[in-house]
């Protein structure tokens, strides 16, 4: 049952993911254009130039508020990566259990002991 509900938690997340990719990667470009607009601003010494970095950073601006719900979608990748990160943990604890001679000699030492 816990292996459904990450499958359903993964399958829920991945559909958000795939829904918001544009918005994230229109996210992603405005924030570099906006990064270097930046940077040229503080670079530039001219008054005419800074107006219109100013102005064309301010335009960049609004693009990236535009695609905020992009966030959303980070936020599914995180989901989705917890949910992969859980479904491989319980692979990985029972392997290790098997594994180990030690552990699985206490668990019968101590069923021994029971009786």
């Amino acid at each position: 049952m816990k292996k459904f509900g990450l499958l359903v938690a993964g399958g829920i997340a991945a559909l958000i993911l795939l829904s918001t990719i544009g918005p994230m990667v229109g996210l992603a470009v405005s924030v570099v254009l906006l990064y270097f607009i930046i940077k040229q601003f503080l670079k530039t010494e001219s008054t005419g130039a800074k107006i219109g970095l100013g102005f064309i950073g301010f335009i960049v601006l609004m693009a990236s508020i535009h695609n905020a719900p992009a966030i959303i979608g980070v936020a599914a990748a995180y989901v989705l990566y917890l949910v992969y990160k859980k479904w491989n943990e319980n692979k990985h604890t029972k392997i290790k259990e098997d594994s180990d001679p030690f552990a699985n000699f206490e668990k019968q030492w101590n069923e021994i002991k029971n009786y």
